[in-house]
C-alpha cells in the first residue's frame, strides 16, 4: 500500500512514485542505466481536490491514491521530495489504470 505523501497536489494534480525501470530485456540481455528507458507506468500516492467545474463544484477524480497507472511519455513534471524521485501531472495525462 501507498506511504503517506509529504505533498498534496492543487486542482486536478495526481502524485505517482514512477515504477522501476526493467533491468533485463525479455532474451535476458542485462540493459547498463543509460540504456533504460524510464517507465510510463507508477503508482499513485496524492490526488488533488479536483478539477474547478464551471459551476464552482469540483469534478471527481477517476483515479484513487494506490491505482497503477499508465501516462503519456512526457506527461507531468518529475520532482525530488527526501530523495525520491516522484511525478507531478494532470489527471488528463493518465491514460489508464492497469488491472
Amino acid at each position: 500500500m501507498a506511504k503517506k505523501a509529504k505533498i498534496r497536489p492543487l486542482g486536478e494534480k495526481v502524485l505517482i512514485k514512477r515504477m522501476e525501470a526493467e533491468t533485463t530485456t525479455k532474451g535476458g540481455i542485462v540493459l547498463p542505466d543509460t540504456a533504460r528507458e524510464k517507465p510510463q507506468k507508477g503508482e499513485v500516492l496524492a490526488v488533488g481536490d479536483g478539477k474547478l467545474l464551471d459551476d464552482g463544484t469540483r469534478g471527481n477524480f477517476t483515479v484513487k491514491v494506490g491505482d497503477k497507472v499508465l501516462f503519456a511519455s512526457y506527461a507531468g513534471t518529475e520532482i525530488k521530495i527526501d530523495g525520491e524521485e516522484l511525478m507531478l501531472m494532470d489527471e488528463s495525462d493518465i491514460l489508464a489504470i492497469l488491472a
